[in-house]
Formats: C-alpha cells, sequence, structure tokens
C-alpha cells in the first residue's frame, strides 16, 4: 500500500468514528464542570458556548454544513460522527453532563437572550436523555430525526454521507481534498457501527423495521454499493471534479476509488448483509405499537417532535378537526373554479390530473418545473419588506434530489447553508415523477422549504448564539414552515391565482391528515394499505406521493406531527398578540419576534412571544 494513502488511513484512525475516540480526545471549548450554584453572568454564556463546541466535536458534520471547520475547529474538517454503539454513548454521557452544569441556574437571574438559551438546552437535551434510555433508536439532540431504526430507506450514512460529502464538504485545495479521503474512510467505519447497532436491536431487543421498508431500503443500499465500487460513480468523482475545477494536483480518483472499492463498499457488503438477515423476521406491520416497547417509544416521539404533552388521541381527533375547517373554505374556492361533484379530495384528485397542472415526467418537463420554481422565488422574495422589518439574505439554490436517493426519500425538504454564506442554502426536490408536483402545489411547496420558510428561518438562527444555531425543534421549524405558507398567502402572492391557493390550503391540509395518518399507524393499528388509501382519498394527494409519505411516518413515528401542532401554536400566539397590544400590534413586529427568537420549544416560544408583548 502507498505510503500516502497510509498516512490517510493513520488520520483517519486517529480521528476514528469507531471506538471511544470522540469521548477520550480532548474537546474543543471545554469547561471543567461547575457546581450549578457557582454559574453566574459571563460564566453562563462560556459555559452555553462550550456545549456547541461539545456538540461540534460529537457531530463534526455540523461544523462543516455551517462553514466553521477553520480554525480552531479545522480538524473536524476530516471526521465524521461515531454512529457506533460507544459513540452514542459518548453523546449521552456529554450531554448529560452539560446538562448538570446548569441544574442550579436562576432563570430569572438572567437577561432575555441567555434565558432563553438555558431554556432551550434544558429543553432539548432533557428531551434527548429521555430517548437515549430507552432500548433502541437512533436519537438525535436537538433535531427531528429519531427513529427506532438505525438503518432504513430514509435513514442512514448510506444515505447522508454522499449527499453531504458532495453538497457541503468543500474542496477548495489540497487539505479540503486529503480532508474528503478521510472522510471517506471514515465513511466505512460509520457504517459498520451502525451494522452493529442494528444487529444489538434485532438480536437484543427483537426490533426488526416493516417488511416493506426492509425492501425499499435494500434496494437503495444496493445502489449505494454500485456506486461505491464504481470508479466513475459520484463518491470518487464528486472529489476529481472539484479537485480538478481547483486545478489542485494529486491522483485523486485512484486514492478515492481505492477506499471506496476496499473500504466503504465491503462495509456497505455487511450492512446489506445484516439487512437481509433481518427480512426474513420481519412482518408488514407498519406501526410502533406492533413492537417491543414501541408504545413508549412512541409516547416520547410525540413529545420530542411537538414539544407538547399531547397523547395520541388528542393529536388524532386535532386533525380530524382541522380537515374540516380547512376543507370548507376549499369547498368554496373549488366551486368557483369549476369543481363542484363529489368530495373536497375528489375534487383535489381530479385538479391533480389535469393536464394542464402537470409538467411532463422527462428530462425537459423537470427543467420546466425547476424554472417555475426559479420564477416563483423572486416573486416572494420582493415580498420579504412587507412581512419583516429585520430581513435575511434569502441565499438558496433549488437542486434536484439525486436521482438514487429518490425512491425512498421526501417530495422536498430544505434548510439554510454555511453562516458566512460562502455555502447557499438548499431547497431539495424529489423530481422522480413529476404528478407528485402538479403545478399549483409548487408555490406553498417553495414557501415552506426556502422563503420565508426553512432556509430563511435558518439564516436568523444562524446570527444567534451557536448553541442555538445547532438546537433545533421540529415544532417550531415546520410550525414555521407552514406559518411561511400562511404569510405568502396573508402577502397576495396567491391572488389572482386560486388555484395556488387550492395549493397552500391542500398543503394545510396535508399536514391536517399526517395528525390522523401517523397516530393511526402507530397507536390505532392502521395497515400500511389503510393509511395510504385514507390519504389518497381524504385529500386527494397522488398515490406516487402519498405511498413513500406513510414510508416516512413508519420510519420516523411522530415527526409528522410536528408541522400542523407548530403552526397552530404560532398562529395561537400571533391572536394573543393582537388581542393584548390592540393598536399597537404590528404584523411585522410579531413575525421579527418569533423568527429572531429562534427555534425554541412551544412553551419557549409562549414566553418569547409575552415579551414581546411586553415591549422587551
Amino acid at each position: 500500500m502507498p505510503l500516502d494513502l497510509t498516512r490517510r488511513q493513520a488520520l483517519a484512525a486517529g480521528v476514528s468514528t469507531l471506538g471511544l475516540a470522540a469521548c477520550t480526545a480532548p474537546r474543543l471549548g471545554t469547561v471543567a464542570p461547575l457546581p450549578p450554584q457557582s454559574l453566574q453572568g459571563a460564566e453562563i454564556t462560556t459555559a452555553l458556548d462550550a456545549f456547541a463546541e461539545h456538540l461540534l466535536w460529537l457531530q463534526p458534520e455540523e461544523a462543516t454544513t455551517l462553514g466553521i471547520d477553520e480554525g480552531a475547529r479545522a480538524v473536524l474538517k476530516s471526521r465524521l460522527e461515531d454512529r457506533s454503539p460507544a459513540g452514542q454513548e459518548a453523546i449521552k454521557t456529554t450531554i448529560a453532563a452539560d446538562l448538570a452544569t446548569l441544574a442550579g441556574v436562576d432563570l430569572e437571574a438572567l437577561d432575555a437572550d441567555t434565558r432563553t438559551s438555558v431554556e432551550v438546552v434544558r429543553s432539548a437535551y432533557g428531551t434527548a436523555l429521555e430517548g437515549f434510555a430507552l432500548p433502541y433508536g437512533d436519537i438525535t439532540v436537538g433535531s427531528w430525526r429519531n427513529t427506532p431504526y438505525v438503518v432504513i430507506q430514509n435513514v442512514g450514512a448510506y444515505l447522508d454521507v454522499p449527499r453531504f460529502l458532495d453538497s457541503d464538504h468543500t474542496v477548495e485545495d489540497a487539505g479540503d481534498a486529503e480532508a474528503y479521503l478521510a472522510r471517506l474512510d471514515s465513511f466505512a467505519q460509520q457504517l459498520d457501527g451502525e451494522t452493529m447497532r442494528m444487529k444489538m436491536a434485532a438480536e437484543d431487543e427483537k426490533l426488526v423495521p416493516p417488511s416493506f421498508l426492509i425492501d425499499k431500503a435494500l434496494q437503495q443500499m444496493r445502489g449505494a454499493r454500485e456506486n461505491a465500487y464504481d470508479p466513475e460513480g459520484t463518491l470518487v468523482m464528486s472529489l476529481v471534479r472539484r479537485a480538478t475545477e481547483k486545478s489542485i494536483p494529486g491522483d485523486w480518483k485512484s486514492h478515492a476509488a481505492r477506499i471506496a472499492q476496499d473500504r466503504v463498499a465491503p462495509a456497505l457488503d455487511r450492512q446489506i448483509a445484516e439487512m437481509e438477515r433481518q427480512r426474513p423476521l420481519a412482518t408488514s406491520a407498519p406501526g410502533m405499537n406492533a413492537r417491543p416497547h414501541g408504545d413508549a417509544f412512541y409516547a416520547w416521539a410525540l413529545k420530542a417532535s411537538t414539544t407538547t404533552s399531547m397523547s395520541p388521541d388528542e393529536i388524532h381527533q386535532l386533525g380530524l378537526q382541522r380537515l374540516d375547517e380547512i376543507y370548507a373554505e376549499m369547498d368554496g374556492i373549488l366551486r368557483g373554479v369549476g369543481y363542484t361533484s363529489g368530495t373536497v379530495g375528489d375534487r383535489m384528485k381530479a385538479l391533480g390530473e389535469d393536464p394542464d397542472y402537470l409538467f411532463p415526467n422527462s428530462d425537459e418537463g423537470r427543467q420546466q418545473l425547476l424554472a417555475f420554481l426559479d420564477e416563483r422565488l423572486e416573486i416572494i422574495r420582493a415580498k420579504m419588506p412587507n412581512a419583516f422589518d429585520t430581513l435575511a439574505p434569502g441565499n438558496v439554490e433549488i437542486r434536484r434530489l439525486p436521482p438514487e436517493e429518490e425512491p425512498g426519500a421526501p417530495g422536498a425538504y430544505g434548510g439554510a447553508g454555511s453562516i458566512d454564506g460562502s455555502v447557499p442554502g438548499k431547497f431539495w426536490i424529489n423530481l422522480l415523477d413529476t404528478a407528485i408536483h402538479p403545478k399549483f402545489s409548487l408555490p406553498s411547496l417553495l414557501h415552506h422549504e426556502a422563503i420565508p420558510g426553512h432556509v430563511w428561518q435558518g439564516e436568523y438562527a444562524n446570527r444567534l448564539p451557536l448553541i442555538r444555531t445547532l438546537l433545533k425543534f421540529g415544532a417550531y421549524s415546520e410550525g414555521w414552515a407552514l406559518y411561511a405558507e400562511q404569510l405568502a398567502d396573508e402577502l397576495g402572492v396567491y391572488r389572482g391565482n386560486e388555484v395556488f391557493k387550492l395549493g397552500y390550503l391542500q398543503s394545510i391540509a396535508f399536514r391536517a391528515c399526517r395528525l390522523v395518518v401517523d397516530t393511526g399507524l402507530h397507536a390505532k393499528g392502521w395497515g400500511r394499505e389503510q393509511a395510504v388509501q385514507w390519504f389518497h382519498e381524504t385529500n386527494g394527494n397522488p398515490i406516487a406521493e402519498v405511498a413513500p409519505e406513510i414510508d416516512r411516518y413508519c420510519s420516523w413515528p411522530g415527526q409528522a406531527c410536528s408541522y400542523e401542532v407548530g403552526h397552530l401554536a404560532i398562529n395561537r400566539e400571533r391572536d394573543r398578540a393582537h388581542v393584548e397590544m390592540g393598536a399597537s400590534y404590528r404584523f411585522k413586529g410579531f413575525n421579527d419576534a418569533v423568527v429572531k427568537g429562534g427555534n425554541v420549544p412551544m412553551d419557549v416560544l409562549a414566553k418569547n412571544v409575552s415579551r414581546y408583548i411586553a415591549g422587551v
């Protein structure tokens, strides 16, 4: 083996994603544990800054995504998160110790911003520790992707790492290219760490994913393996392309291909073999109530997603109630555009099949769809000064998801880019079948994922203290994204095109349907096909869109409930501010208060709005 490859492997091993490296190496920004009662003023700020560094050390991909993997953090650019059992234990131990440091802090003695930061950390860390106490699962700290399954059709390093290396890991010089190779080598270790946890969950806890999810995951995993074995695959050529663009000398192709073929591909083979071993043990039962400890996991997942104590029954009924309200408004618009017969769902199905609103399912049709989104992006961008006193850049790219990911991926997702703006935010859209996205549905989708939704809100979060940028709550971020669709309506972007307004209302109804279906699957014994047909017939969305959505709810229990719960919470706070402030209430002022207050659990949101009402 050539000496230079051995050196890179040593670099990767020195920052290994396995073993105890993550918890035994000196951590950036570490502060000695302080007695809780002694933390005051600047000491709290110092501690919160240290907590952020601890998270970055454990989750170095975040540093790269935010564009802060430089200077003292430069070593993080060669690392990936440890996804092994030891890595999970390191995260649990770290956040437990950091949370204990805040135990005696007197919130009443703090300024508003610091108080909010402490409340956010306590909520995110406390909820995560409850999750780590469960016997299985991929538990996140201040994020939305909690799942019982370590690897499945929309979860796992086999999906995350190739996309991350291609879109977030920048390559500007030879050091960045070397870091790419180190991460590529660590990718194999990540896969093996996950495989170990998959095996433990199946053998120790009898947890096996639903058969239909395994089948979908295996198809994608085999595609990932082919990519790793292929010297012309994206794992290799992503580095080669960018090194060539920057005129970085070196035989990057042979080095990357050797790591991909000798290290990554065999690790994928081992992970596929474990998934294949579990397949005969799987059943078609989709929900957590059919799995060991499933009711406890689902109760926790609902709490983590909604930041409330709502029960499955309460959420189920809330969804049905919201549908009645939304469909009453949709009915009037549908009649006005000539759709008078059948249920709202029947009429929306007919509208969604109208050729006038469909893009061809071809490369040309996909380009037309992306061009339409670009046009709508400029329309909403021009409206932002009417909704906010403080503006964000709105730095965003609209991209198609990699085709190999599309079969198991959601219809779209988005998020802000790096803190310094050098890497733009992304609005990823699934174009496997363009029928998923009829033209009337696209404006509201754009507002949800990009402006003034996830990308816009994330840019405000990037201005906050680092710990606040890192910690996220699904009820807030997804609630804000639905509120963003509502803002677009209130700003008049659908005016003159009532069919676009129907797309917006169907989007909100879509999230109300999620409340019903998610609880139906995991708490009420619904089958997969029952959920697919109910969703399709009730809301009129195409089967091609609904079926992967249902699969997503099966692998991310509770996550789908965060959207409308958060949306309603923001609107309740707006109604309260309007009533209590009277004539002094300002539309732009309220929006600023919510988005600049950062990503928070719903009880902290109410406190932030109370301070806004009081003029603080």
